[in-house]
């Protein structure tokens, strides 16, 4: 029994294949879309059809970026290029950005090593990291990507390609977050910022 008309129910399938959508939610857009106005149902529209148009990867970093050229950061002589940090997406790149304390360069691969789900090494942006590395200048690479079993085999994986070139390799430091308490911290984090603890 089909309860919404057919343009509607498609409306709701493409929503619904959005990272974090299910079903419900899909629906809440696809009717909060059809209470639009016409000209804005247009732009909303427009700007995704733009946005797939515009933005490409950095042939530098693989960030995302408009226009030709390097990314906005690549191209700022204020940042250190003697310094990549490696994530695994764009938004981890916004992520380390709202710090404020790091002014390297970056390198997105696009993923993480992922057997489960049929993501291999050639399926990621490492020949580019390597190459970048290789042309010299580059003194440390740090590993930013997250800590869970993926993101550990990436990193390690990055870790044996990027020792031939001798440059130092790091890893974001793990530990206990700012405002919570040890009672509640898992076993896991505990061991980590044991080990990745520093003198005061």
């Amino acid at each position: 029994m089909e309860y919404f008309p057919p343009a509607l129910e498609n409306l709701v399938e493409q929503f619904a294949k959005l990272p974090g959508i299910g079903r419900k939610s899909a629906q809440r857009l696809a009717f909060h879309v059809l209470s639009l106005s016409p000209e804005e149902a247009e732009a909303f529209a427009q700007a995704v059809v733009e946005a797939k148009r515009a933005i490409h990867c950095c042939p530098v970093c693989q960030n995302l970026t408009e226009g030709d050229g390097p990314c906005s950061i690549c191209a700022s002589p204020r940042r250190d290029t003697s310094l990549i940090c490696v994530v695994a997406d764009p938004k981890d790149v916004v992520a380390m950005e709202r710090s404020r304390e790091y002014q390297g360069l970056y390198h997105v691969l696009h993923g993480v090593i992922s057997p489960m789900n049929h993501v291999s090494p050639d399926d990621l942006h490492i020949k580019s990291l390597l190459e970048r590395v290789a042309a010299g200048g580059v003194s440390e690479v740090i590993m930013a990507t997250n800590p869970d079993t993926e993101g550990e085999a990436t990193a390690m994986y990055l870790s044996r390609l990027l020792k031939p070139f001798q440059v130092k390799v790091t890893r974001l430091a793990y530990g206990i977050p700012v405002g919570s308490h040890l009672e509640y911290t898992d076993d896991a984090t505990l061991m980590r910022a044991l080990e990745g603890r520093r003198e005061m």
